[in-house]
């Protein structure tokens, strides 16, 4: 029984989960959108949703939270993140500073043609 067991393992070291999950958030805020497979994107969307409501929160605060919050943002991305991390404090955390949660969707397209496993687009919800 998985009573209280959290998160998708995937059949990965912890190492390699945290290194896919990294770069999968980076390029979902580089380029909106993504296909995966759905547990993929299943196991990404929390991560992301959280990283969106800290740079919506950052708008509103003063200078040192909002620096607090990037360097949370950027310590969660990983190195080489700085202009995914502009990008999400500057672009995608004002689009939604109206809305309370839901800024990413998951769409199921069917299964891959060549192992079968159920694919996904996981999102940015447009205003």
């Amino acid at each position: 029984m998985r009573h209280k067991v959290k998160g998708f393992r995937l059949n990965r070291s912890s190492g390699h989960r945290t290194a896919m999950r990294r770069t999968m958030i980076r390029q979902l805020f580089e380029h909106g959108r993504i296909k995966t497979t759905l547990p993929k994107a299943k196991s990404i969307q929390p991560h992301a949703e959280k990283l969106i409501t800290l740079a919506r929160n950052a708008q509103n605060a003063d200078e040192i939270v909002g620096i607090n919050a990037r360097r949370k943002a950027s310590a969660e991305l990983g190195n080489g993140s700085r202009p995914i991390v502009q990008k999400l404090f500057d672009d995608i955390g004002p689009r939604y500073v109206s809305r309370n949660g839901g800024y990413t969707r998951i769409l199921k397209l069917g299964p891959r043609l060549s192992d079968g496993a159920e694919m996904a687009v996981i999102e940015l919800v447009e205003d």
